[in-house]
């Protein structure tokens, strides 16, 4: 049974409104409630259905025990989508997306581990063995690994799926997790190609009202699958 009282805070954040019809991908059709001023509208009964649907889905990934990675790097919603993993704790890329983050894992995270490797180092005072001008040059390339890799420090696997702010703005890390078989959960505006999301979010991908509604639904059933999650207990050998 759909819940008007959601449908009513997708209405109030916006949720509705898509793009201008010209702009239209043809896979969003099926989405729409109809065009108003030559601006799409979304289905909003649709949008709650699909939303239903995908916090269902990543509740069930978190509760195996799997991380869900957040990407949504466009400026409108960057720290949105950084502020709803983070209170989820989880893996996120709020900012320019790293290509081969997914498809070259292996070499991502040996820079991962170089980053912590470096950061222990500064902490526990190693690097004062250095000079002050090569300590400069390491604070900077900490700064660097940081600011391109630090919200990705806790995934030490491929993760089971992602949540995509936006899937046409990170398009690279759709088609990274389509050539992996990870599932993506997209909200996606009607310039999208729904084609490319196992697990769509037609809505407004924009509107700061309508990205947090979105992103704080995801991060609480986030939550939830994690604290239904029972780790498996360690495998004891038998004595004789």
């Amino acid at each position: 049974m759909v819940n008007t009282s959601d449908i009513q805070s997708l209405y109030d954040a916006g949720a509705h409104f898509a793009l201008p019809r010209a702009r239209r991908h043809p896979s969003s059709s099926k989405y729409l409630f109809g065009t108003k001023d030559r601006t799409d509208i979304f289905d909003l009964e649709e949008t709650y259905k699909r939303l239903e649907s995908a916090t269902a889905f990543i509740s069930s990934v978190a509760a195996r025990g799997v991380q869900v990675l957040f990407v949504g790097g466009k400026n409108e919603v960057s720290e949105l989508v950084k502020s709803a993993a983070m209170a989820a704790g989880a893996p996120y890329v709020a900012g320019r997306w790293i290509g081969g983050s997914l498809t070259n894992f292996k070499n991502i995270r040996k820079r991962i581990e170089l980053l912590l490797k470096l950061e222990d180092e500064r902490e526990k005072g190693l690097l004062e063995k250095y000079t002050k001008r090569e300590r400069l040059l390491i604070d900077r390339e900490i700064d660097e690994l940081r600011a391109r890799f630090g919200g990705l420090v806790t995934m030490t696997d491929l993760p089971g799926a992602l949540f995509i702010v936006d899937t046409r703005h990170e398009d690279t890390a759709v088609k990274e997790a389509n050539q992996l078989n990870i599932p993506v959960v997209g909200l996606a505006s009607s310039d999208c190609d729904f084609q490319l999301v196992q697990h769509p979010i037609p809505a407004n991908d924009t509107s700061v009202r309508s990205v947090r509604f979105v992103c704080e639904a995801i991060s609480e059933a986030y939550l939830e699958g994690k604290k239904a999650h029972v780790p498996a207990k360690p495998q004891t050998s038998s004595t004789q």
